[in-house]
């Protein structure tokens, strides 16, 4: 059994503990020593991010081929169309590559915490909301992909990784909770059989 810490990442906080330029970082929030985080979260998004001292934990949540699937709330400027919901579903076509196939549905605006500072309204400007899930982990992906089909992101929070959840957590609340993961076996070397 391993021990890891679900975080809510509050709105510019960089997914370290140290900053050579001052920023804020995890250690404002969570004063464990020799836990990192697994996988990161962008210093602009919020919620949930997972730390953990095992290493192999780490790498093991962190990497796409594990593919543990991430979960966001997105609101988006402009009231998004289904083809665009469509494009997101089917993959979009980025700079580094074509994405996986992600979920993507309309929500309603859902029920968070204020974000500190709020995002900029403007009265004359609809916004929207999605759920989009994703087995992979693109630089800035999320926002990358809202903006490929016309939808840019003004706010994206991360509800959930795999089976774990930010319900419950403020921005800057944690909760230790124990995991059991299997580790990976070693592949035993194939021989070459021949017949004679």
């Amino acid at each position: 059994m391993s021990e890891i810490y679900l975080l809510n990442k509050p709105f510019n906080v960089l997914s370290t503990f140290t900053d050579s330029e001052g920023r804020e970082t995890l250690a404002a929030y969570v004063d464990t020593p020799n836990i990192y985080a697994a996988g990161r979260l962008d210093y602009d998004s919020e919620g949930l991010l997972i730390l953990t001292a095992d290493g192999a934990l780490q790498h093991r949540l962190a990497n796409p081929k594990f593919k543990f699937e991430k979960s966001y709330w997105v609101q988006l400027e402009g009231e998004i169309s289904e083809t665009a919901l469509q494009q997101l579903r089917r993959g979009v076509e980025l700079k580094d590559g074509k994405t996986r196939p992600a979920y993507a549905e309309r929500l309603r605006e859902p029920e968070l915490w204020q974000r500190n500072p709020p995002i900029r309204e403007r009265k004359n400007q609809p916004t929207s909301w999605i759920e989009l899930r994703i087995s992979e982990g693109k630089n800035r992906q999320v926002r990358r992909m809202t903006a490929a089909v016309g939808f840019p992101t003004l706010r994206l929070v991360r509800v959930a990784i795999g089976p774990w959840r930010v319900d419950g957590l403020q921005p800057g609340e944690w909760r230790k909770e124990q995991v059991n993961l299997p580790t990976e076996r070693p592949r035993k070397p194939q021989r070459n059989q021949r017949r004679r």
